[in-house]
């Protein structure tokens, strides 16, 4: 038997504080062991996020340790997936105008193909070949040849199985087994369900019965038995769980949430411990003379796969083509950094407002400057640097308020203002009381028992309430956070900053820790002088019915969730009178007549709420109406600006047009989240002042001069960078193939245990984004462009971000994302052209390891 390397308590995921992808382990010409190998394949998985804290995540993240062309190759041959458009989108490219010759002369020069402009041309007007993978399980060799259909019946009773191990509360019976870890738990219920042997594989129990108990030594047994070499081992291990990828990636998930809490969890090798069970099942009952050559022939290609990973020679035109569509887009941003922009009124700015970086915040940027030019817009994450858990008032435990790299070191309770204890207490017994009666209610709804006669008996009752959903008349659902709470209370909720105790978990922070969070909040805003009197901290969320991945529409930055806590939390603590004297003590002095103000912008209706306006200083009664019309007239011109996009150009009463849009149950599109995002710019808001950008740019603001120590440099590289290219290359999966990294048509989703989708009744759960939030019917909104990143700082400055943060330095150099500087006071823009070199816009040489044709 082949010998096994790893240990039961080793995990492919080492426990970090922010998990990343698992670098491959890279050790040519040296065979892999086997543990490497299912480090490896394992480490190609991206995770998936549950329906409730829904957020882009990279599908690639696992193929960051190799450039993008290798990453290509890799997916054409393991699962015959591309990474690239059809030639038929570059080809209308060419023909309309928006790839230019000079473009295409300049990706062939950057990517080093030894191609001519014409045989190039040439490519783009033939149809793209078929990719024909080399990576095959045994399940997929017998359909060929035998015509079954085993691989759709594995991965339909795995999918079957993992819904009903992994369900949140969807099920009204649990499974029994749901206590034991993912693999003893599947293997217990495999020795009684006679499902497989009702659909063919008579003696299916005994074969799991013979398989060991601990999932490694069952993946090496399975390779031993199917003549695996470990040389072929990763590519075969790779696509195995690639067939259960939805699956594989939610395991995946439950990993990531272990090791940002400083544990380890090895689901994803005993999900693949599981499914080879069933290889071997098929080996031992179903595998025939007529397959078995098959099969060897399989084999022997993935063997040869794992040592030969470089694109093919026909990739290159391909590759080119992309690269030339992706010079067009950034050929006419740097034209538009290059103009000259109006500039800001001089003096103290009444108010200045603080917005995501989140590219639909740029739109409601540009109408706020254009309603009020006197205004000051920032750009910063959307949790405003206050990583919290947020308790709502009569919870044990919260939302995590923060990127999902980062895990919540605060933790936040909510409080009613002004209430006694007395009164607290009886305020979180009445919630959890209605609470309680809310959920016995949906649950006779909902039961088996009871359901049919609550329709006979009750079903009359939801006519005027179908009625008037269907007419989109609805006023919408209640705002997360607000049920079993009366309006009177509601208005009182906000978050507590005191330190104190809550089921055994410290909550609040101290005053220290308030002064020292309050300071490195306002340095990286670069906000440390010019201070209005109203600072708006304004987070977003979205409003909308029937959306299973409406937490996809909320703040990525806030976990999935909106940013109303994180903003009213940093407002509060700016506020505070003991923090702003010790701001005061270390050089940082917030004027007297400064007040910070907390708001939320609803992305789908493009309103602005303001939080706590009863707090405001009388004093500030005007600045505040003058604020509040402002915001009435941007949010206005937002709607008509965004309006077109959604199908409403011409519309009359285009306000309540696009507001009843997040009401009704039937939108399949809303809004369009963040569509179209192409660029990240971390620059003073002077940059791009007075640009319309079209809603597709991150704008952070930054301004390096006041980064002497560069830690707001590697901050902004490290956070809001990497997150933005995350949301950027789940946006790129979905649309070069939606059916691999995205979720299908959203009209046949299926909710399945509270934490994702299938499309249709069955199958595999569904990753990535529905095909309506990158394509309006008729064409694709999103275009397919990685992200280019544009700082204004020196070049040596993110060279030493780059040396010092590896993970970092893979995303640039391997070509997932472009960087560019902004030097010379905006005068000219530099490209960075791999190995810590940098090079005019114009000249430079990238990414410097394409392979040539």
């Amino acid at each position: 038997m082949t010998e096994v390397t790893i240990a039961r308590e080793t995990s492919f995921n080492a426990p970090a504080p922010a998990p990343t992808a698992v670098e491959p382990v890279r050790t040519e010409p040296r065979p892999l062991s086997l543990d490497e190998a299912i480090r490896n394949a394992c480490g190609r998985i991206a995770p998936l996020w549950p329906l409730d804290s829904f957020v882009a995540v990279n599908p690639f993240l696992g193929f960051t340790g190799h450039t993008f062309p290798e990453a290509h190759g890799l997916m054409k041959r393991i699962a015959g997936v591309s990474l690239l458009m059809p030639r038929a989108f570059y080809r209308e490219a060419l023909a309309t105008g928006r790839i230019t010759d000079a473009d295409l002369a300049r990706a062939i020069t950057q990517s080093g193909a030894r191609l001519t402009l014409e045989a190039v041309k040439q490519a783009a007007a033939q149809e793209s070949p078929a990719p024909r993978p080399d990576a095959a399980t045994l399940a997929e060799v017998l359909d060929q040849v035998q015509g079954t259909t085993w691989a759709d019946t594995v991965q339909a009773e795995l999918s079957r199985w993992c819904a009903a191990y992994f369900d949140q509360g969807q099920a009204p019976w649990a499974m029994p087994w749901r206590q034991l870890p993912l693999h003893a738990a599947w293997r217990a219920a495999a020795l009684h369900d006679r499902t497989p042997e009702v659909l063919g594989l008579s003696g299916f129990r005994a074969r799991v019965a013979e398989l060991p108990e601990d999932p490694v030594q069952v993946i090496a047994t399975v390779l031993e038995s199917l003549k695996v070499p470990t040389r072929a081992a990763e590519p075969y291990l790779h696509r195995a769980l690639l067939s259960v990828g939805g699956w594989a990636a939610y395991t995946r998930y439950r990993g990531w949430g272990a090791e940002l809490a400083g544990g380890w969890d090895n689901g994803l090798i005993e999900l693949l411990a599981i499914r080879l069970t069933w290889e071997w099942a098929l080996h031992s009952l179903q595998l025939d003379a007529q397959a078995r050559p098959k099969w060897r022939a399989a084999v022997e290609r993935m063997a040869a796969l794992a040592t030969n990973a470089v694109p093919e020679p026909r990739d290159s035109a391909e590759l080119v083509l992309h690269q030339a569509y992706e010079l067009a887009f950034q050929r006419e941003l740097t034209s538009q950094l290059g103009r000259d922009r109006p500039v800001a009124a001089a003096g103290r700015p009444p108010v200045q407002a603080a917005f995501c970086i989140d590219v639909r915040s740029e739109v409601y940027r540009r109408a706020l400057e254009s309603v009020a030019p006197e205004t000051e817009t920032i750009g910063f994450a959307g949790f405003f640097g206050f990583p919290i858990e947020y308790v709502p008032l009569g919870g044990e435990r919260g939302t995590a308020q923060c990127p999902v790299l980062l895990n919540p070191s605060i933790i936040v309770r909510e409080a009613v203002a002004g209430a006694t204890e007395a009164e607290q207490e009886r305020l979180t017994g009445l919630r959890l009381m209605r609470r309680q009666l809310q959920t016995i209610w949906s649950s006779f709804r909902a039961s088996a028992v009871s359901c049919f006669s609550f329709v006979e008996a009750a079903g009359l009752g939801y006519a005027v309430s179908l009625v008037r959903d269907s007419l989109g008349l609805s006023p919408g659902g209640a705002q997360p956070g607000t049920q079993g709470l009366g309006p009177e209370v509601l208005g009182r909720l906000g978050p507590r900053l005191e330190p104190d105790e809550h089921g055994g978990r410290k909550t609040g922070l101290a005053l220290g820790s308030r002064i020292t969070s309050a300071e490195a909040v306002l340095k990286a805003m670069s906000l440390r002088w010019g201070f209005a009197r109203l600072v708006m901290l304004c987070g977003h969320g979205s409003t909308t019915v029937n959306n299973p991945h409406a937490a996809g529409l909320d703040c990525g930055a806030c976990g999935g969730n909106t940013g109303e806590a994180n903003a009213r939390f940093a407002a509060a603590i700016l506020n505070d009178a003991q923090v702003r004297a010790g701001l005061a003590d270390r050089g940082l002095e917030i004027p007297a007549d400064t007040w910070f103000l907390a708001a939320l912008h609803d992305t789908t209706t493009d309103d602005i709420r303001l939080f706590d306006v009863e707090r405001v200083p009388a004093s500030h009664a005007a600045d505040l109406g003058r604020l509040k019309d402002w915001l009435e007239r941007a949010s206005g011109q937002a709607r008509a600006e965004r309006a077109p996009r959604l199908g409403l150009a011409g519309t009359r009463a285009i306000d309540q047009a696009v507001r009843r849009r997040g009401r009704d149950w039937a939108q399949v599109r809303p809004e369009w989240g963040l569509a179209g995002n192409a660029a990240f710019i971390a620059a003073p808001r002077a940059r791009t002042r007075g640009l319309n950008l079209g809603g597709r740019a991150f704008l952070h603001s930054y301004d390096w001069r006041q980064d002497t120590t560069g830690s707001v440099l590697e901050l902004i590289m490290t956070a809001p960078m990497v997150v933005a290219s995350w949301i950027n290359l789940q946006y790129f999966g979905s649309t070069v193939n939606n059916a691999a990294f995205g979720c299908g048509n959203k009209v046949l989703h299926n909710v399945v245990g509270r934490l994702g989708v299938l499309q249709g009744h069955g199958g595999d759960l569904q990753t990535g984004l529905p095909l309506q939030s990158v394509h309006d019917g008729a064409r694709f909104v999103h275009e397919p462009l990685r992200l280019s990143v544009f700082i204004e700082a020196p070049e040596e400055a993110m060279n030493r971000v780059l040396s010092t943060r590896p993970e970092v330095r893979r995303l640039v150099d391997h070509g997932w994302l472009h960087l560019f500087a902004i030097v010379d006071d905006g005068r000219r823009i530099r490209r960075y052209a791999g190995d810590l070199r940098w090079a005019d816009e114009r000249s430079a040489v990238w990414p410097p390891h394409v392979s040539s044709a």
